[in-house]
């Protein structure tokens, strides 16, 4: 069973791209440039530049605040101190902290928070480093596996080599590399959002099938 907090933390999570992205599209949509043939061009161009900056400011200012209303909402699920909230700072690593915290006030069906709960300390600072090593080997290929096949899409839309296509992203190695650098980053998070609600859902679908089949080979 998830926890209506942790739902909507998920919820904030997955809105902050729809921000970031939303920002970005009205900057670029505003051009200065279309004060031009105004009786009043200078101050009609300052104004739109402020507008365009302005808005995507508030495009970034408002993805924070649903980054820690995210890390918050996780930790209130939890039933933990809000004061938790300032590892958020340290984005990803910081979150996964938050996601290692153990659930004071767990749901009964919670079979996650069940199992960690029982873990001694020697066992869950392994368990919790081996998931972190996992979630980056996982959302790195993620992230390898996506450029392949926008490098292939891009190749049979455009008719370009592949080779040639790798060779133009090389030349600008260190922004694809940048970009991709925030992919992993958010995808680290999504994971650690996504793992308790997707432990629970294939424990149950595992405790359901040793029912029935307990049940089978007792009527048999």
């Amino acid at each position: 069973m998830v926890k209506r907090h942790h739902v909507l933390a998920l919820i904030c999570y997955l809105l902050i791209p729809v921000v970031v992205i939303a920002g970005a599209r009205v900057h670029q949509l505003i051009d200065p440039e279309m004060a031009r043939g105004h009786a009043n061009y200078t101050r009609d161009y300052r104004l739109l530049e402020l507008t365009r900056s302005g808005l995507l400011m508030a495009s970034w200012a408002l993805s924070a605040v649903l980054w820690f209303t995210c890390s918050y909402l996780v930790l209130k699920s939890r039933q933990r101190s809000r004061h938790w909230t300032w590892l958020a700072v340290f984005g990803p690593p910081g979150f996964a902290v938050i996601a290692a915290l153990k659930d004071r006030s767990p749901a009964p069906g919670d079979l996650y928070q069940q199992l960690i709960g029982k873990l001694r300390a020697y066992w869950r600072v392994p368990i919790e480093i081996a998931l972190l090593v996992a979630v980056l080997v996982l959302t790195y290929n993620f992230v390898v596996l996506k450029r392949d096949l926008m490098i292939c899409y891009e190749s049979f839309m455009t008719g370009t080599p592949v080779a040639t296509i790798i060779d133009q992203q090389n030349t600008m190695s260190g922004m694809y590399a940048a970009a991709e650098g925030m992919e992993q980053l958010y995808l680290m998070t999504l994971v650690y959002l996504l793992w308790p609600i997707v432990f629970n859902l294939a424990g149950r679908l595992f405790t359901s099938r040793s029912r029935d089949a307990h049940v089978r080979g007792t009527s048999s």
